[in-house]
């Protein structure tokens, strides 16, 4: 299945490539702390930002279908995949080039922006259905995460130099050319990173993909969820997780609008959350290949919990950098188990399916919660933000050690037997 030891090798090495660009690459362009930034420089209103934040998972799930569709039904995936990722990432290297012809009218380029981050988000939708089969297509378990670990490791302590130049390219540069330099180079990074699928090895499936068309893909969400327990709890926890995750942008908003945060302090935001994603990535990488991902799963619902606890009763911008550490660790961590999640729960065959499921799921109830929170921060405060982060943690904890971890070790014991 995964192909010969000279194959494995060399899409590993594919993969580690993949985390040493991705990361840097998407510092340049992170909807955690970058845009937000971008779009209060230029007098957005919160509702305008939490649309930015929302668009990623709203284009996601409205293109799920027929990505998932196009996964299920083609040969080679590590290729028609390297195709989309250079069309969606051309696209947005267009918009930046031609910032300048709009800045005269910062809230038409408000709007330019947050149509081009949708169309950038539309391909995000192939994202979920066509890696993770391809992840667990060419590399077996025990190579899965320590060494993509390191990748996206090293690519996060490039990512913490690219957040220290952030700043200073936005003072050294006039207004739009600074924000053109940064898109531009996040985006061209991205290119070069898409290419690398282009070049994986792949071979024929063992067992071949259940290909679907997208109304038997839309028609199968809800069958996969009503049939399979497992895989309904698996969705409760993801979620839960997901939704928390969705809101990382709200504490960088937190920062400008209560501390009255600057480029600097965004710019440490942007650091601390890579050093916490290099950390997280090697060592939540060696536990998931050592212990699995349940154990993962468990860990990153703890430091989502802790975070929206922190943030909840910070008084300081400091405590504030704590619980973004926190908030930062869980989501690296989700990131590390949700793929390897999967391959408990379903045949290879099915993948594309069920992943195309949980991301649906989770990324529409991730968007309702992003914009109707937009108008209860403006009236309730920030409080209700941290809130929600801790229930969510603290909940999908709760349904992991109570049911779905309980449900992993029962399955393992009657495939021993």
């Amino acid at each position: 299945m995964h192909g010969t030891k000279k194959d494995i090798s060399h899409n590993l090495a594919l993969f580690f490539i993949d985390g040493v660009l991705f990361m840097p690459a998407m510092t340049f362009i992170a909807i955690a702390t970058v845009i937000p930034f971008f779009l209060e420089y230029l007098g957005a209103s919160t509702m305008q930002i939490a649309m930015a934040a929302s668009l990623a998972f709203i284009c996601t799930f409205l293109m799920q279908p027929l990505f998932g569709s196009i996964a299920s039904r083609t040969r080679v995936m590590s290729k028609t995949f390297g195709w989309i990722l250079i069309t969606q990432r051309v696209i947005f290297l267009a918009f930046a080039l031609v910032i300048p012809l709009f800045a005269f009218s910062p809230p038409l380029l408000v709007w330019m922006f947050l149509f081009f981050w949708g169309v950038f988000n539309i391909f995000v939708g192939s994202y979920s259905v066509f890696f993770t089969p391809l992840l667990l297509k060419l590399l077996p378990p025990e190579k899965r995460g320590a060494m993509r670990g390191i990748g996206f490791a090293i690519g996060s302590l490039l990512g913490v130099g690219v957040a220290v130049l952030i700043p200073v390219i936005i003072n050294r540069f006039v207004f739009p050319y600074n924000f053109v330099i940064i898109f531009a180079s996040g985006t061209i990074l991205l290119i070069f990173d898409a290419i690398l699928f282009l070049l994986m090895r792949e071979h024929e499936d063992v067992e071949p993909r259940v290909p679907l068309s997208v109304l038997q893909y839309i028609k199968g969400i809800p069958s996969s969820v009503k049939e399979d327990t497992l895989f309904r709890t698996m969705i409760i926890i993801c979620t839960l997780m997901v939704v928390a995750n969705a809101l990382l942008p709200y504490y960088t908003l937190y920062a400008l609008r209560v501390f009255n945060a600057t480029e600097s302090h965004i710019a440490n935001l942007s650091a601390l959350a890579i050093i916490s994603a290099a950390v997280g990535f090697i060592i939540f990488g060696i536990i998931v290949d050592r212990w699995g991902p349940v154990l993962t799963s468990i860990i990153a619902a703890c430091f989502i919990t802790v975070a929206g606890v922190l943030a909840l009763v910070s008084n300081s911008l400091s405590l504030l950098y704590v619980a973004w550490v926190f908030a930062s660790l869980g989501n690296t961590c989700y990131l590390v188990t949700v793929s390897l999640l999967l391959d408990k729960v379903t045949s290879s065959g099915k993948i594309p399916l069920y992943v195309g499921v949980l991301t649906t799921i989770s990324l529409v109830l991730s968007s309702a919660v992003l914009l109707l929170l937009a108008p209860a921060l403006e009236r309730i405060g920030f409080s209700l933000l941290f809130w929600v982060v801790s229930i969510c943690g603290a909940g999908s904890l709760a349904v992991n050690l109570l049911s779905f971890s309980k449900q992993i070790k029962a399955q393992e014991m009657a495939i021993r037997k």
